[in-house]
């Protein structure tokens, strides 16, 4: 059999496709849904880290620190796995979206509170000068200017995570690497792999390139 027949084998790849689209949705449906939630706590966490008393800075800060250290796998397989001896299961799917959430928070906050720091003081003086409360300020003055900051950075974040769903293969969630693992053992072939592996392809580099764009375009606004 050639390399062709046994890497990219044309029949395989058509039967295979219905699965493998089938797991793209849901591998777009967990990454979105883990992005949705992470990202509003991530920033929730990050003003609690930045503006909250001693005791929640010092919480805020645990946390950002042990889920950033922590692989994404091993919060998932504790959440999927560990939590049935407390007596708490979880189905494969909520387990997947608390695991991706979490991290996703714990690097959001990192990401808002660098935003939210390089912002001018001066910003925040004048807005006190003119009155207006401190909630107020963050929300009107600050937080627009930050996340103008950290959509870059942001957005590598969202890239990484869509990667990482393939690790939900390991609690039995249908995405798109667990599909294209169930039609390579169905048919004997690699081809759905190499399928799964050009899907992806497809959907992140462009949103690979996205992120360097808004890079250069920032940077090119900040120098200015």
């Amino acid at each position: 059999m050639s390399l062709i027949e046994t890497f990219f084998n044309a029949d395989v790849m058509i039967s295979s496709l219905p699965a493998l689209l089938r797991g793209f949705l849901n591998t777009l449906l967990l990454g979105l849904l883990s992005i949705g939630i992470g990202i509003p706590v991530g920033l929730a966490i990050s003003l609690m880290r930045l503006y909250a008393p001693k005791p929640l800075r010092l919480l805020a800060v645990g946390y950002i620190d042990i889920f950033r250290a922590m692989p994404v796998l091993v919060v998932l397989i504790l959440i999927y796995y560990a939590l049935p001896f407390l007596g708490i299961r979880l189905s494969s799917w909520t387990s997947a979206v608390t695991a991706f959430a979490i991290i996703m928070a714990a690097y959001s906050a990192e990401v808002f509170r660098s935003g939210i720091e390089s912002i001018p003081r001066g910003q925040f003086e004048a807005a006190q000068a003119l009155g207006l409360p401190f909630l107020l300020t963050l929300r009107k003055v600050v937080l627009p200017q930050a996340i103008r900051v950290v959509i870059p950075p942001m957005t590598s974040n969202c890239v990484s995570m869509f990667k990482d769903t393939s690790l939900a293969s390991t609690v039995a969630l249908p995405e798109l690497l667990k599909e294209a693992t169930n039609a390579q053992s169905l048919y004997a072939n690699p081809s759905p792999l190499i399928g799964a592996a050009l899907v992806y392809l497809l959907f992140l580099w462009p949103m690979v390139r996205l992120v360097s764009l808004l890079e250069r375009r920032f940077k090119t606004e900040k120098t200015r």
